[in-house]
Parts: structure tokens; sequence; C-alpha cells
């Protein structure tokens, strides 16, 4: 057994025990908590809310981080030491770098687009998104010449990228501030409070495609090698979401 099949393996097991603990968590938040959160008074958030978040906020981060960083090291054993990268041709060229800067920066362009211009717009948000994708996922294919293989996992790190960056970035910082508030009995800040929930549904709304990616880069006989069926999945995978948010609130306690 070679050394970079005994890696593989660890990082599999430890990316996807991680991942679990990751969505499991950002799913309770979600689908759970929200509906919830909304039947109890200000009084009983005060006391469950500083003894219950940062516990559940510890392991939710630490799971992002962790999946995050071993995804990367399974993307430098298999797709790149196994060359899976460019089974159709392509290299390490330009094209090649600047998808990579596109996969691992272009969180910074989709956060100043919705701290800014489409931050109260969700329809022209999700057509500008839609629009975007499209246009990553040509990139990969016809310019930069990546593997169909190669193009659907990289734009799982790009979505697990986003994800990630939200936790670190918006999501944990700004519960920093509003969970001292609600322990305090003070009206956390609303402007947070929107901006972190917002991020947290997004990432909810990634994630599904992201496990889709996950799945296909080792299935690809299930779309053909096609980036419009692949397309297609995000738009199914974010349907899908919208209804798991509607039915959330429709569940009622005892």
């Amino acid at each position: 057994m070679e050394v970079m099949d005994i890696l593989q393996a660890l990082f599999r097991w430890t990316h996807i025990v991680a991942g679990i603990m990751w969505i499991g968590l950002l799913y309770w938040f979600n689908f759970i908590n929200i509906p919830w959160g909304a039947t109890i008074d200000a009084e009983t958030k005060k006391k469950i809310t500083p003894e219950l978040f940062p516990r559940t906020l510890y392991w939710f981060r630490w799971g992002a981080a962790w999946t995050w960083g071993t995804g990367l090291l399974l993307l430098l054993i298999v797709f790149y030491h196994g060359e899976i990268l460019f089974e159709m041709g392509g290299g390490w060229g330009t094209p090649t770098f600047v998808m990579l800067a596109v996969v691992l920066f272009s969180f910074f362009l989709y956060d100043w687009l919705y701290m800014g211009p489409l931050k109260k717009n969700d329809i022209v948000a999700t057509i500008i998104s839609l629009l975007l994708i499209a246009g990553v996922l040509f990139l990969f294919e016809r310019w930069a010449e990546w593997s169909y293989r190669g193009y659907v996992i990289h734009l799982g790190a790009m979505f697990g990228t986003f994800m990630l960056l939200n936790v670190w970035m918006r999501i944990w910082p700004a519960q920093k501030k509003i969970i001292p508030a609600v322990k305090a009995g003070e009206a956390p800040d609303m402007d947070l409070l929107a901006m972190a929930g917002m991020r947290s549904k997004h990432n909810t709304y990634m994630s599904v495609p992201l496990v889709w990616t996950m799945i296909n880069a080792h299935t690809t006989t299930v779309g053909a090698g096609s980036r419009y069926v692949l397309y297609g999945v995000i738009i199914i995978g974010w349907l899908a979401v919208a209804w798991l948010y509607k039915k959330s609130q429709k569940i009622q306690g005892m």
C-alpha cells in the first residue's frame, strides 16, 4: 500500500466526519433553530443563547475549517498529484492559475456584492449568481480545458470556500457581538443579525450542490460529463432547499 493511498483514505475519513459535523449544525440552525427561536420570548433567549450558541458555534466553525482543510489536501493528492485535472488536455498554464484564483478568491467579489448592491434584492441576486456560475463553468471547461471531474470538484471547492469564509469572516464575528447583547437583555444589532442570517442561508443553499459535486466527481456517468446537467443540478438543489425552508416553518412542537 502506497503512502498516498493511506493519506487519501485518512483525509477522506476526516473530511466526511468534519463535513457531517459542519453541515449537520448548519441545517440545525436553519431548519430547526430559526423556526423554534421565533416561538420563545426574550427572557428565555437571554438564558439559552449564551449557553447554547457558543458551544454550537465552536463545533460549527471548526467543523468548517477541518472540512475545507482536508478537502484541499484531497485536491492536492487526487487531482493535482494524480493529474486528473488534465485528463482532457490543458495544463499548468495561465488559464489554470487564473481559474484556481477564481476558486480561492472570488468570495471577495461575492462578499462585496452581498454587502452592497445585492443586499436587499433576492431575485436579482439569484439571477446574477446563476449567470456568474454559468460563466465560471464555461471557463473551467472551454478556457482552462479541465476535465469534467476536475471542474466539478473545483466548483464544489469554490462553494466550500465561500461557505468557510462566510462562517469565519461574517457569521462568527457577528455572533460574537450578537450573543453578548442577548445575554445582557439588549436588542442585538439588526444589521448584523440580518447579515449573519443571510450568509447562513446562502451556505445552506450552496451545501446541496456542493454534496453533489463531491459525489459526481467519482460518478461521472450521471451527467455524462455535461456542464449543462451540472448547472441543472445546482438549480434543482436550490429549489430543494427552498422547499425545506418552507417545510421547516410548518413543523410544530407538542
